[in-house]
């Protein structure tokens, strides 16, 4: 039998949640980062190992998390950024046919602790109260605990990208699935999932690079189009990608998500701004304000692109009907745009995966009308 291992969870206000040790057991005996809560009700494989976590703790707001596993097919990236869970139950035993190993396993392996037993209702509602905010856990005391939670500097003014980005280009060829092949697409990463890329293998052969990467050696490759990918913390610490993405502007169809979203923002002269608690889950509604559709959206940001400075830059295409942020937007003269949400849905909703479609036509369009 699995020894209990008493733990605590301090935030950097100093209040103190107390649980059980899961997973990994750091030899400093606590991990500290930027405590967020995530809504979904499944999925928390592909919410794990969603690089876009660098540099914070996941909550689990849903209270029974690990009960079908892990598996091979499901992970978003090669191993987790984040740097911790928390849930209120830890299933001990996984039941589902796809099922390879357990989350506890899983977590050991791959170095990442984990807090159980922890009131996550009370949780979440403090931090919807007061804001994210650094914390600690672990088995260290709590004089130790709330040390380690003041002096972790959270997600503002760090570049986290630098973390989750690709050492060097790799390809990811069409997919066989994809009768035309026709496209050619460059894609930034700035912590791409593995779900985008499968989309837009369906649209043509993806060519991946590092998020430094600059706009003459991006459109070396001779892209019909260029994807700006998700990626983790504040869009103002990612140097050098939006005089990037500025100096492609119209030379190249583009198309982002999450970060590449607030980095096209911020490209076009548009200012960011840290939300108090973000969005985190795959249940939030957001209106497209050109068809007036409601879409179900998965969401994992901390960081908007603030709706007010966009005025006369972009046009505002989507946004989010639980607190009105801007959640997409069109620059229609130099064929590029962009939401905030997640239309892969890895996990989440696929409401918003026509936004894969509206690409593949907008390089088609562009294609055309440069053949004229």
């Amino acid at each position: 039998m699995t020894e209990i291992k008493q733990a605590a969870l301090v935030l950097q206000d100093g209040t103190l949640f107390e649980g059980e040790l899961v997973g990994y057991e750091p030899e400093q005996g606590y991990t500290s980062g930027e405590v967020v809560f995530n809504t979904a009700l499944t999925g928390y494989q592909e919410v794990v190992t969603d690089p876009s976590y660098a540099g914070q703790i996941i909550t689990f707001t849903y209270p029974h998390i690990g009960n079908y596993g892990i598996s091979d097919q499901d992970f978003e990236s090669s191993r987790p950024y984040c740097r911790g869970i928390i849930v209120k139950d830890l299933a001990r035993r996984r039941s589902n046919w796809r099922s390879q190993t357990g989350l506890d396993t899983f977590l050991i392996k791959s170095k990442v602790s984990g807090i159980c037993g922890i009131d996550t209702r009370r949780l979440t509602r403090h931090i919807r109260e007061v804001g994210a905010m650094p914390g600690a856990f672990g088995v260290a005391d709590e004089a130790t605990l709330l040390s380690a939670a003041k002096k972790e500097p959270g997600t503002s003014g760090t570049d986290l990208v630098a973390e989750v980005t690709c050492s060097e280009p790799y390809f990811v060829p069409a997919s066989k699935d994809n009768e035309k092949k026709n496209k050619k697409i460059v894609a930034l990463d700035f912590g791409i999932k593995r779900t985008i890329l499968k989309h837009l293998s369906m649209i043509g052969d993806v060519q991946v690079v590092p998020a430094w990467t600059s706009a003459e050696d991006v459109l070396s490759y001779q892209p019909d189009g260029v994807f700006l990918s998700n990626g983790p913390g504040d869009p103002a610490s990612v140097k050098n990608a939006p005089g990037t993405i500025a100096s492609l502007l119209g030379k190249v169809p583009i198309f982002g998500i999450c970060l590449g979203h607030q980095l096209l923002g911020r490209a076009i002269g548009a200012a960011t701004v840290k939300m108090p608690f973000g969005h985190h889950g795959a249940n939030h509604p957001v209106k497209n304000m050109i068809t007036g559709k409601i879409e179900i959206t998965s969401q994992n940001h901390n960081f908007a692109v603030d709706a007010d400075s966009l005025s006369g830059k972009a046009s505002i295409t989507h946004v989010n009907l639980n607190d009105g942020v801007c959640q997409g937007l069109s620059i229609d003269e130099a064929h590029a745009f962009s939401v905030q949400h997640h239309p892969e849905a890895g996990p989440g909703p696929h409401d918003s995966a026509y936004l894969f479609a509206d690409f593949d036509r907008l390089m088609d369009r562009v294609k055309g009308d440069l053949s004229a």
